[in-house]
């Protein structure tokens, strides 16, 4: 698998703090290998548009598709609680 960024995905990555940046890129390889690794923990989020959520760390999320073989981060965000 692959992973592809939007231009939407690029700015909020590029707006986060750097520790969230260095996290984010550590998770994008997990996801790469194992949708499934644990600390991903990552979950269809929303149904009708077939967008998935993984964890970046305890406060931020991803969000993207699966669109073929590659894997399309459409946003990254903190986490509300």
């Amino acid at each position: 698998m692959h992973v592809a960024l939007s231009d939407r995905a690029l700015r909020a990555i590029a707006d986060a703090p750097a520790a969230v940046r260095k996290a984010f890129h550590k998770q994008l390889s997990f996801l790469e290998r194992d949708l499934r690794h644990s600390s991903l923990q990552a979950k269809k989020y929303d149904e009708a548009r077939d967008l998935w959520q993984a964890r970046v760390n305890l406060d931020w999320r991803f969000y993207f598709t699966i669109e073929g073989d590659v894997y399309r981060i459409q946003d990254i965000t903190s986490h509300p609680k």
